[in-house]
């Protein structure tokens, strides 16, 4: 699993969990409908569980990233003759597997339930080989950035612990610990030499955090609830840098994970059951994400994004026997804003619209079988001018260069399939 890559469709935040909670959209912060989704958005919920249940998951997940960018074209003398030069990259990633874990035990007698999961709950990641015909990715030597590539992951392992104060209302928490790796080309967090911006080896850092939850059934089909993950703290990337003429380098950058308060509805009537989440992501208070901008040595500060709003919805269908139908949408801002729309090339994974369709069979009362199919798409191009820190000033903090423009878009699709078991009770 360390070596998964992971794919965030809210800004670089995975919108969901596994199978089950993918196809409702996200939404389980007051609809515990299966383990992974209470596990991952409140782990007050688990005490909805009253067994022992293991679930895994698995998805083949692909993404088709496209890179845009325009300069104005000049003639030998250095005049600009009227015209651009326009061009376009297409991503060549394959596909990504990923899986999730997760399992709870709890009794019915008892006001105590217990889980432990891990989650691929980030990541990003592109692949824009080197081109003669759109200037972003021509040859650094040429004025361009070559082949962009950037690969991320992060990977939380959590221990949940809910306690039931009684029938109707549930607290919980949940200690994190975070294992993510970084890969970028070039590494614009370097200092660029003569030769240009370095490559970099993938590095790793561990972080650790927490997240609370609350959750509330009415006993009468409503339900509510709300939590709050905390900062997920980490430690630095330490970064290996080598450089077009073979010259080597090191630097270090911080990325934490943002903090991200939750809070839905639920309702339950007959045979079917509805969830409705809302998500603040606090990406403005993040380390590698709060700063952008260059440095005083021409690297790049940080990646600058805006806070964003995610919301969740799902509904799912019982009245097929022992195969229930759930349909999910997923809405989220764009944390990129046009005047840094350069700076994150390489993180790209912004989706606007995603659309989920899922189902079970219900084998028996111990076997599960759950799959999903995913479509995401950014809704129309993030644009920003390109920049230069050589132009950079008072009055142009970031560098842009008129006329000269970048600009991406991406579709996401996935499918997924997973199983859980529930023991037999003593």
């Amino acid at each position: 699993m360390l070596s998964t890559l992971m794919y965030g469709q809210a800004g670089h935040v995975m919108q969901g969990v596994g199978a089950v909670n993918m196809s409702m959209g996200g939404a389980s912060t007051a609809q515990p409908l299966d383990i992974s989704g209470a596990l991952q958005w409140n782990p007050a919920s688990i005490s909805t569980f009253d067994s022992k249940i293991f679930k895994f998951d698995i998805g083949l997940f692909s993404s088709s990233p496209k890179l845009y960018s325009t300069v104005p074209e000049f003639n030998n003398l250095g005049q600009p003759t009227g015209n651009f030069f326009s061009g376009t990259t297409e991503d060549d990633r394959g596909l990504s597997p990923m899986p999730a874990i997760a399992m709870v035990w709890g009794k019915e007698d008892s006001k105590h339930t217990f889980g432990v999961s891990a989650f691929g709950i980030s990541g990003f990641g592109v692949t824009f080989p080197q081109s003669t015909s759109n200037p972003i990715n021509m040859p650094q030597s040429m004025g361009g950035f070559g082949k962009i590539e950037s690969d991320y992951m992060l990977l939380q392992v959590g221990f949940t612990w809910a306690y039931e104060i009684s029938e109707k209302l549930s607290v919980g928490i949940e200690p994190t610990f975070n294992y993510s790796a970084l890969q970028l080309m070039p590494n614009p967090t370097a200092n660029p030499s003569a030769a240009g911006y370095p490559s970099t080896d993938k590095a790793s850092a561990t972080g650790f955090g927490a997240q609370f939850g609350v959750f509330y059934d009415t006993q009468n089909g409503l339900k509510l609830g709300m939590s709050y993950k905390t900062t997920q703290k980490f430690s630095k990337f330490e970064f290996k840098n080598t450089y077009l003429d073979a010259s080597t380098g090191t630097n270090s950058f911080k990325m934490d994970y943002p903090a991200i308060f939750s809070v839905g509805v639920g309702y339950s009537k007959n045979n079917f059951d509805l969830a409705l989440d809302y998500r603040s992501v606090d990406y403005e208070n993040t380390d590698g994400f709060a700063k952008t901008g260059w440095t005083n040595t021409a690297s790049v500060a940080g990646f600058g994004w805006k806070n964003i709003s995610i919301i969740s919805a799902g509904l799912q269908y019982k009245g097929f026997e022992k195969m229930p139908l759930r349909i999910g949408y997923t809405y989220s801002s764009n944390p990129i804003k046009s005047e840094v729309a350069f700076f994150n090339v390489p993180a790209t994974a912004v989706i606007k619209n995603a659309y989920q369709f899922g189902f079970s069979y219900i084998f028996n009362d111990a076997f599960t079988l759950d799959g999903v199919y995913h479509y995401g798409t950014s809704d129309g191009k993030t644009s920003g001018q390109l920049l230069n820190p050589m132009f950079a000033s008072a009055s142009n903090p970031y560098g842009a260069i008129p006329g000269r423009n970048v600009s991406y878009e991406m579709n996401t699709s996935m499918f997924m399939v997973g199983f859980s078991y529930t023991f037999s009770k003593k």
